[in-house]
């Protein structure tokens, strides 16, 4: 996911957009094609993610389409006031990207789980979550955010997630994307890199005549449009890997609580509050923290 990122930002670059990346005095081995040739562009602020938010709001507020990049909870916790009041409120186009999502870091401790940030970022009201589940979707979605310069979250997995898609979808704000198609009517649905186990799920014969979708683009303010695609299902299953409490579940079951009619029973899946303040591998936290088929 990390290496499409960077591609289709090196790409944007070469085509003219006017682009820059901010790094967190990290994602080496990873960043270097955009820095090595657009060096005017690449910037590091150090250990110092407050800072790192405030420069790019002051960089977005003169034109330019700043993405700000570091991991997990670093660019989202540390500098929630800056991404409210710096970036949300002025509508600014700065695209924060974190990386290793859910427990991709679980073996550096809690410091390291973005468990929590779908609960943070959802709650400003400007912010778009771009959540892909595989290297095509990050494609897809910085596509889309190239073309729509929003204040935006791009959540990446940490590295070797596989292609579920032959080549980059077409994404849209709260729109699904269907992976695979069922013979029951009943779904599915992740947001992020989580679609990869979920993937594995059905292969394994759980859920096997689930219709599987992603959802790599969703905000406080598409909530309403949930329900016309839920109605096409008698049981929907959300999968992610953040806390229940907060997070893509709970916006889903939000957004069913705004009808009266709604025939389609939701039923999240999501880690529980086992896994903070555990340190393991992000197979081992996601078993421990209840995220298993």
């Amino acid at each position: 996911m990390r290496n499409a990122f960077i591609d289709e930002l090196v790409l944007a670059a070469r085509a003219g957009k006017d682009v820059a990346l901010i790094v967190g005095d990290l994602g080496y081995k990873v960043v270097e094609p955009f820095a090595d040739e657009f060096p005017e562009r690449f910037f590091n602020a150090g250990v110092a993610e407050q800072n790192m938010i405030g420069v790019a709001a002051g960089l977005a507020s003169e034109g330019i389409h700043v993405f700000a990049y570091s991991i997990a909870n670093f660019p989202t916790f540390r500098c929630a006031e800056q991404i409210r009041n710096d970036v949300d409120y002025h509508k600014l186009p700065v695209t924060i990207v974190s990386v290793g999502g859910g427990l991709a870091y679980g073996n550096l401790g809690y410091s390291h789980h973005a468990v929590q940030d779908y609960a943070l970022i959802r709650t400003l009201p400007n912010v778009l979550i771009a959540s892909p589940g595989d290297p095509m979707e990050v494609r897809g979605c910085m596509r889309y955010l190239l073309e729509n310069r929003v204040p935006s979250y791009l959540r990446l997995g940490k590295a070797g997630e596989r292609n579920l898609h032959k080549m980059p979808p077409e994404v849209r704000p709260g729109c699904w994307v269907e992976i695979r198609s069922g013979s029951g009517n009943s779904a599915l649905i992740t947001t992020g890199a989580i679609l990869q186990n979920a993937i594995d799920w059905i292969d394994m014969g759980k859920y096997a005549d689930y219709s599987i979708y992603s959802m790599p683009m969703w905000s406080m303010s598409v909530k309403e449009v949930q329900l016309e695609q839920l109605q096409k299902f008698k049981e929907v299953i959300t999968v992610e890997d953040h806390l229940l409490d907060g997070g893509f579940g709970s916006w889903m079951l939000e957004a069913v609580v705004q009808s009266n009619t709604l025939n389609c029973i939701v039923k999240p899946i999501a880690l529980n509050s086992n896994v903070c303040g555990v340190v393991g591998s992000q197979a081992v936290l996601n078993k421990y923290g209840g995220l298993v088929p």
